[in-house]
Order: C-alpha cells, then sequence, then structure tokens
C-alpha cells in the first residue's frame, strides 16, 4: 500500500457526509420555510475557539443551516450565561445550542451543560444524552466520537469483533467513543495518562483512538502491524528556528505521524483528519434537532446516514 494511501481523508468524509445532509436542510426549508438552525455561544477571545466557531458557521451556512453567533465577554457572569441559554431553550426557531468550551473558570461547565435543552444538545454532552448513549439508544452522539465512527466504519468492511484501544477518558471523546464500538460490537479497552504499562494494551489494538491531548506522545513503539490509528489530538508546538516550523508554530496531533505511518494500516492526519468529521457531524446532529422539534418522522432518514 502507497503512503498515500494508508492516510485516513477526513476532509473526503465530511464532505461526503454534508453531501448526505444537505438535501436533508432544503427538506427542512421546503417543508417549514425556515433552515435548521444553529446558535452558537462563544465566551470570551480565545484564539482556538474563534477558529473553531468560525469553521463551524462557515459550513453551516453552505449546507442551508442557519448559524447564529452569540459573542460574550469573558467576565461574564455565570447567572448572566444561563439566562441567555434559557432564552434560546424557548426559541421554537432554534433548533440547536451549542456553548463552546473551554469556559472562563469563574463559571461551572458541568452547570452550563446541564441547562441545556436536551432536545437541542447538538454536542450531546446533556446528562440526559449522554445517559442515552450508554443505554445503546443514543439521540445526539457526541460529535467526535461520531466523527470517528463514522470514519471507521468507511475504512474497515467490518469492525465488529475487533480489539479496540481508546487512551483518553474524556467525556468528550474517551468515554463516548468506547460507548459506539461496544455497541458497534468490538472488544474496548479504556486507557488514559495515568495508566501504567500502555504499549502492552495498544500493541493489541486492530483500533486504536488517540484522545490523550499530549503532543506526539504516541510512536511506532505503540503500534500494532496493521492498525487502524485514529488521532483525535490537536496540539500546537511553539515555534522553532528551523526550516519545520511556521512563524506561528506547527499543529500535531497526539500521535507522531511520520513514525506511526510507516507500521499503521491506516491513519488520520493532524489537521485534516477528525477535525472536518466533527463539524459535519455538529451539522448531522443540528438537521436532526430540527426534525425532532417538528416532530416529524423524516429523522430516520438521518438515521440511516450514520
Amino acid at each position: 500500500m502507497t503512503i498515500i494511501n494508508k492516510i485516513i481523508d477526513g476532509k473526503m468524509y465530511a464532505q461526503k457526509l454534508l453531501g448526505e445532509i444537505h438535501p436533508l436542510s432544503k427538506g427542512f426549508l421546503h417543508n417549514f420555510n425556515r433552515k435548521p438552525c444553529l446558535t452558537v455561544i462563544l465566551v470570551g477571545d480565545n484564539p482556538a475557539s474563534k477558529i473553531y466557531v468560525k469553521n463551524k458557521i462557515l459550513v453551516a451556512k453552505k449546507i442551508d443551516i442557519e448559524s447564529k453567533e452569540i459573542l460574550l465577554s469573558s467576565d461574564i457572569t455565570e447567572d448572566e450565561l444561563i439566562d441567555h441559554i434559557s432564552i434560546l431553550n424557548k426559541d421554537q426557531n432554534v433548533d440547536g445550542i451549542l456553548v463552546q468550551l473551554p469556559l472562563p473558570k469563574h463559571i461551572s461547565e458541568k452547570k452550563i451543560i446541564n441547562i441545556i435543552s436536551p432536545s437541542k444538545d447538538v454536542d450531546g454532552f446533556h446528562p440526559k444524552n449522554f445517559g442515552k448513549l450508554f443505554m445503546g439508544d443514543p439521540k445526539f452522539i457526541p460529535c467526535t466520537p461520531l466523527g470517528c465512527l463514522y470514519m471507521l466504519k468507511h475504512e474497515i468492511e467490518d469492525i465488529k469483533g475487533k480489539n479496540a484501544v481508546i487512551i483518553g477518558r474524556s467525556n468528550i471523546v474517551g468515554k463516548p467513543m468506547a460507548s459506539l464500538l461496544l455497541s458497534s460490537d468490538c472488544s474496548v479497552t479504556i486507557t488514559h495518562s495515568k495508566s501504567t504499562n500502555i504499549e502492552e494494551h495498544t500493541k493489541k489494538a486492530d483500533i486504536l483512538i488517540v484522545a490523550v491531548g499530549i503532543p506526539e506522545m504516541i510512536d511506532e513503539k505503540f503500534i500494532k502491524q496493521g492498525a487502524i490509528v485514529i488521532d483525535v489530538g490537536i496540539n500546537r508546538l511553539e515555534s522553532k528556528n528551523n526550516d519545520n516550523f511556521s512563524n506561528k508554530g506547527v499543529l500535531v496531533g497526539d500521535v507522531k505521524f511520520e513514525k506511526v505511518l510507516k507500521i499503521a494500516k491506516k491513519i488520520t492526519p493532524v489537521p485534516g483528519g477528525v477535525g472536518p468529521m466533527t463539524i459535519a457531524c455538529l451539522m448531522h446532529n443540528t438537521v436532526k434537532a430540527a426534525y425532532i422539534n417538528k416532530k416529524n418522522d423524516f429523522i430516520n432518514v438521518l438515521e440511516g446516514i450514520l
């Protein structure tokens, strides 16, 4: 297999998924005389968050999803933020609500996630949606794990019975990813930054999901020959005085890409791997929320896509 054929093209898969979603968002406009609506709340001026929100809004516009952005000062109180969300919860023309994380330290992310209506929780983080996922009856699945599963199912003919190892135990990626893989009949092991002898587990993995948040932690010594590696990490390294680094630094994953590329059967790059799929799955969840909130049976078509 050539090097280029080893790279899982997240941009290509994202365009494929968006192409399947777009007719459904146009159908919603035709049937209900408005576009599905996603409202994103951004608190403060975190540069990375600004980029993420900008990209989400640009993609939404391309596939006929109305996107609204609420920019709030970093010194907003927790109660004031809750008031903004409460208004959106009651607005029948808002289908999806996303509060961009992280939030300032004086605001409880847990409390904010809990206040979002479960029927508008397109991030899939509300305890009700999280619980339904783990019970095998998901309503909204967190976007990054959903995107990872979409790529895996298109790259592997049958993932049933595969040994899957996850490095990372967050509520955003690790835990929901484990639930999705279990529901897909994989054998699943979760490790994390405090686990001992991680290599013993990862060397047995047919599928390795890395979401530990440590730049280039995983090298070829961790990889089973022919494994499928999904690198969820996005880390910006500081600039260095050599030709390999731009003035703004360089983005890397949690995996040493060039080293692991030689061992793995398939691997996602950073950037261009998981990131585009995360946004595409957010669009999927937004359109799904729109149909659910209208109690429309067309939701069955959306569920068949993923």
